[in-house]
């Protein structure tokens, strides 16, 4: 069974926010970043390789080359845009009819590589007012986990824990860490401190309740 210690494996991950336009529309940018004890080289297939990546993510289908059309299983799908191995890559990141950009960036460290994940979304107003950095931020720190529990052990991770470690006791104290650390992230970056934290105790509920089991309707 995998254990997590939830506040040091959130604290593994350093969270920024900017904002930014393209195209002439605002955006706003979640960057996470965060250190893995592998080499770039080995880094750069984990995230690349179609037969690695549902080791520690999901399933993926398509051409990932430049031009090329990816999709995720029950997630997002895009375009390959730019591909500069190892050290770089950039896709769309197309879900819910919304488009939005996405960069990995690998830098090698005295502790081995560090990622640094780019995630560029023009945002409504309101969804960010009610949710914040964390909507998206929160996804990919438990991404960002799984990675970290592939890289270290080698193993695939189960899926069965990616569907339950959220509303885990451990869960929900990682998701309270990451949601908090995003919105540290939002107010450094101009937001106002108590509608972020507000808006990251949604997040948290969002990511944490259960689903109702239909059968149980009515």
């Amino acid at each position: 069974m995998t254990t997590i210690d939830p506040m040091r494996t959130a604290g593994l991950v350093t969270r920024e926010v900017r904002s930014g336009t393209r195209d002439g529309v605002p955006t706003r940018i979640a960057v996470a970043r965060r250190t893995y004890p592998a080499d770039r080289a080995d880094l750069w297939s984990t995230l690349t390789d179609a037969e690695r990546i549902p080791r520690w993510f999901l399933p993926v289908s398509g051409e990932l080359r430049v031009g090329g059309r990816y999709q995720t299983e029950g997630n997002a799908g895009g375009v390959v845009e730019r591909c500069d191995e190892p050290e770089s890559f950039a896709v769309t990141w197309e879900f819910g009819g919304q488009v939005s950009w996405l960069e990995v960036r690998l830098t090698p460290a005295e502790a081995g590589t560090t990622l640094e994940l780019v995630h560029e979304a023009p945002v409504d107003p309101e969804f960010w007012r009610q949710f914040g950095p964390g909507a998206v931020g929160v996804g990919w720190d438990l991404a960002l986990m799984g990675l970290g529990l592939h890289v270290e052990s080698g193993e695939a991770v189960d899926a069965s824990f990616g569907e339950t470690f959220a509303v885990s006791d451990e869960g929900v104290a990682f998701v309270r860490q990451a949601a908090g650390g995003w919105a540290d992230a939002a107010v450094a970056d101009g937001d106002e401190a108590g509608a972020a934290h507000e808006a990251a105790e949604r997040t948290v509920a969002f990511y944490t309740t259960v689903p109702e089991d239909p059968s149980n309707a009515g």
